[in-house]
């Protein structure tokens, strides 16, 4: 007669149930490592992909406002008043500022949906290859911006142009243009080295008119 089977231990039995287990958990914790990974990976590629552009940025003023620039032939008031400093933000969200003071500088205003400044802008961006602004520093503020108006956004239309002129978001109540009394588009104002006001434009300018407040900057 046959000898029974033997009868496989409690305590072997559960052994190898525990290496299997084990040996499952390795495998799972494996797996979840990976898919963690790639999901890290994944979202640091969509952070550094780019960020969206800021078009209406916050904007502080210290200093006296200047008046409005007034129509006409009229005396400009604020002409010899020191230019009030402007700090704020560029496009990318990084700190900038208009500093009167340190320097000749040329501060220009546009908007992106006025049609001078459409025409205006890629004239300057031209002229600012040729034209003698040795020692004079030039700046821009995009203000009046608004989503529901055209040629929106700024920082496209600029970029479009090649505009290589440090430039400023003003915010949506125009602080940076109504401190240094913008009153139309596109609007110049010429510093001279300690950030008084020298000589205010606005409208289309012609590359000698440009490089006349350039001039006037330099002193």
């Amino acid at each position: 007669m046959p000898s029974p089977a033997p009868i496989a231990s409690p305590r072997v039995s559960r052994a190898v149930v525990i290496s299997i287990i084990a040996a499952l958990a390795v495998i799972v914790l494996g797996v979840a490592a990976v898919l963690l990974t790639r999901s890290s990976d994944s979202s640091t590629e969509k952070v550094s992909v780019g960020t969206p552009a800021i078009e209406i940025g916050r904007v502080a003023v210290d200093g006296t406002a200047l008046a409005a620039m007034p129509d006409g032939a009229a005396v400009d008031p604020a002409i010899g008043a020191a230019a009030p400093i402007i700090r704020g933000q560029s496009f990318d969200g990084t700190a900038g500022e208009i500093l009167p003071g340190s320097g000749p500088m040329l501060v220009m205003f546009v908007a992106h949906w006025c049609p001078h400044c459409q025409r205006e802008v890629p004239l300057v961006a031209k002229w600012l290859k040729n034209a003698d602004l040795a020692g004079v520093t030039v700046k821009a503020i995009a203000t009046g911006t608004n989503p529901d108006l055209p040629n929106y956004p700024p920082s496209a239309w600029l970029a479009g142009e090649q505009w290589t002129v440090p430039t400023l978001a003003d915010d949506a109540a125009t602080t940076a243009a109504t401190a240094y009394g913008l009153t139309s588009f596109p609007y110049f104002v010429a510093l001279d080295a300690t950030g008084h006001v020298v000589k205010r434009a606005s409208g289309e300018l012609t590359e000698r008119q440009f490089n006349e407040l350039a001039s006037l900057a330099r002193g």
